[in-house]
C-alpha cells in the first residue's frame, strides 16, 4: 500500500517549525562555539536534506548564519608569523575544527546544494556560497590571505555538470557579475576550468559556454561606475582579463561541438568574445567551415565573416554565392531570419555590385516571396524596392525594353551561381501577382512597381521584427464602413426572422 503525500501545509508547517528549530540551535553554538554537537546537528541535517532531495532552506540558512558570524568575529582566523611555528594549544585545535568544518560545510554547499534538484533550492545555495565567500574576503581566515580563489574554483567547478543542463542557475550567477572585482577573479579560475583538448560530454560544453557568456563583457562594462561584491579595486587589469579569454577560448575551439554547442559558440563569438580575441583573423577556417554547415550556423558565421572582412582585411571572394544560397524557404522558419536580411542588406549595399548579381538577388526574393508568411513578403518587398533604387537599370525587370510575353520565365531558381541565373532577361510578375493577395498589406507593399519610386530607401529596420500578430492586430484595428445585410437582424445562426413561410423553406434542420 502506497504512502499519501504529504500535505503542503503540514509541509510548510514542518519547514517553519525546522528552521525555528535550527536557528535556536545556530544562536546556541554562537553563544558557546566549543559546543560542536550543535553545530553538527545542524551539519547533520543539512547533508540529510541533500540525499533526500528535500527542502536545505531551514538548515541552509542555519549554517550561513553560523559562518558568516564566525567570519566576522574572526573567530576561526589563525595568526601565522613568518619562519615561527604556531604554539600548540586548545584554542589553535578548536579553530582548526572550526576551519575544517567551515571547509566541509562549503563543499557541501555547492556540491549538494547547487546540485539540488529544485531550482529554488539551488538558487538559494549559489546566493549563501558566494554570501560565505563574501565574508571570508571582507575576513580572511589568515591574515595574509586574499580573495578565497579555492572556493571561487570549486563553486564554478559546481555550475559545469556534465549531466544535466544548468543555464538556470548559471543565469543566477549573472546576478554577481554586474561586480568588477567577481568577473576579475572569476577570469583567474576560468582557463583552470577547461579541459586542454578534450571536454567531458557535449553538455559539459554546453554548461561551459553559457558560463564563459555570464562572465564575458563589452567594453563598455569597462567604462560604467565600478561596482564591487567585497574588494574595491583601483582599476580592472583588462589586459589581464584579456590574456585569460583568449587562453579560454583557445581550449573552446579544440573541443567538439555538436550542433547546439556549434550554434551557441558562434553566437558568444559574435557578441561578446570577438572585441577581446588577439587575433581574430585565425577564426577564418572555423567561420569558411560553419558557413558550409546550413541553416542557423551558417548565417552566424557569416555574421563573423562580415566583421572579418570590415575590420580585419579579409578576403573571400565567393561571398555572395553563399549569401545568395542562404536565400530558402526554410529561413522563414529560422531564429536568425532578421539577421539574415539585416547583412544582406549591408552586404548588397554597394552600388558599383554588378548588375547581374543584384538582379539575381531580386528575383530570388520575388520568388520566396510567393511561398513566404505575410510578415516576410513585407520585409522581402522592402529589400527589393531599395535594391531597385540603387540599381535604377534594375527597372528593366519591371519595364522590360523589349515588352512581350514569353511561355515561361528564363530566370533559373536552382542556379547555384547568381550569375548564371538569367535574371537580367526575366521580369517581376511575383511582385504583379502579390499585389492581389488577400492581405491589404501585402498588396499595398507590392504595389510600388506601379507607383513613383520614393526618393529614399525603405528602413528595414522597422518591418524586420514585426510578426504575424502584429499584422493581424494591424489589420483588425482597422474601421471600415457597415453595410446592412438583413432587414432583420438574426437570433442565431440557424434561424430565419422572416417569417413563418420563409423560415419553412430555409430551415436547415
Amino acid at each position: 500500500m502506497s504512502s499519501s503525500p504529504v500535505p503542503a501545509a503540514n509541509l510548510q508547517a514542518a519547514n517553519k517549525h525546522l528552521t525555528k528549530q535550527l536557528k535556536t540551535r545556530a544562536v546556541q553554538f554562537l553563544d558557546a562555539p566549543r559546543n560542536g554537537a550543535l553545530l553538527e546537528e545542524i551539519v547533520v541535517s543539512f547533508k540529510d536534506s541533500c540525499a533526500r532531495m528535500a527542502s536545505i532552506h531551514p538548515s541552509l540558512l542555519a549554517l550561513e548564519l553560523v559562518f558568516t558570524e564566525l567570519l566576522r568575529r574572526n573567530e576561526m582566523r589563525i595568526e601565522v608569523q613568518p619562519l615561527k611555528p604556531v604554539a600548540e594549544s586548545s584554542e589553535l585545535a578548536h579553530k582548526q575544527w572550526l576551519q575544517n568544518q567551515y571547509k566541509e560545510v562549503f563543499s557541501a554547499i555547492v556540491e549538494g546544494g547547487c546540485g539540488h534538484e529544485r531550482p529554488t533550492e539551488s538558487a538559494l545555495a549559489l546566493a549563501t556560497a558566494m554570501k560565505l565567500i563574501a565574508a571570508e574576503c571582507q575576513s580572511p581566515l589568515e591574515l595574509t590571505a586574499g580573495f578565497p580563489l579555492a572556493k571561487l574554483k570549486l563553486l564554478l567547478q559546481a555550475l559545469l555538470p556534465s549531466d544535466r543542463p544548468n543555464a538556470n542557475l548559471i543565469n543566477r550567477f549573472q546576478e554577481y557579475t554586474v561586480h568588477q572585482d567577481v568577473v576579475y577573479f572569476c577570469w583567474k579560475v576560468m582557463p583552470s576550468l577547461a579541459p586542454k583538448e578534450f571536454a567531458p560530454n557535449s553538455q559539459f560544453v554546453q554548461n561551459f559556454l553559457t558560463l564563459f557568456s555570464a562572465v564575458c563583457f563589452s567594453k563598455e562594462f569597462l567604462e560604467e561606475t565600478p561596482c564591487f561584491l567585497c574588494i574595491e579595486l583601483q582599476q580592472l587589469d583588462y589586459a589581464y582579463i584579456r590574456k585569460h579569454i583568449n587562453k579560454t577560448w583557445s581550449c573552446i575551439m579544440n573541443w567538439t561541438h555538436d550542433e547546439v554547442s556549434h550554434r551557441q559558440l558562434l553566437v558568444l563569438l559574435l557578441e561578446k568574445v570577438l572585441i577581446h580575441l588577439d587575433k581574430p583573423v585565425l577564426l577564418t577556417d572555423f567561420l569558411m567551415d560553419s558557413l558550409d554547415v546550413g541553416g542557423a550556423i551558417s548565417l552566424l558565421a557569416l555574421q563573423g565573416i562580415f566583421v572579418l572582412i570590415q575590420q580585419h582585411n579579409l578576403t573571400y571572394p565567393n561571398i555572395y554565392e553563399k549569401l545568395y544560397s542562404m536565400f530558402e524557404p526554410e529561413i522563414f522558419h529560422a531564429k536568425f531570419k532578421a539577421r539574415l536580411f539585416y547583412l544582406a542588406d549591408i552586404f548588397l549595399s554597394s552600388s558599383h555590385l554588378p548588375e547581374g548579381l543584384v538582379a539575381a538577388f531580386v528575383k530570388r526574393l520575388a520568388r520566396l516571396a510567393l511561398i513566404a508568411p505575410p510578415q516576410d513578403i513585407v520585409i522581402i518587398l522592402r529589400f527589393i524596392g531599395n535594391l531597385i533604387m540603387r540599381h535604377p537599370a534594375l527597372k528593366r525587370l519591371i519595364f522590360h525594353p523589349n515588352g512581350g510575353e514569353v511561355s515561361q520565365d528564363p530566370f533559373i531558381m536552382d542556379e547555384r551561381d547568381p550569375s548564371k541565373s538569367n535574371a537580367l532577361d526575366s521580369s517581376l510578375w511575383e511582385v504583379a501577382t502579390l499585389q492581389s493577395h488577400v492581405l491589404p498589406s501585402v498588396a499595398t507593399a507590392a504595389r510600388f512597381i506601379s507607383n513613383p519610386f520614393p526618393s529614399v530607401e525603405w528602413d528595414l529596420a522597422s518591418v524586420l521584427e514585426i510578426n504575424e500578430n502584429d499584422i493581424f492586430d494591424k489589420e483588425i484595428s482597422k474601421k471600415s464602413k457597415e453595410f446592412a445585410l438583413n432587414l432583420e437582424r438574426p437570433a442565431s445562426m440557424f434561424l430565419y426572422c422572416g417569417g413563418e413561410k420563409s423560415s419553412q423553406y430555409w430551415k436547415l434542420f
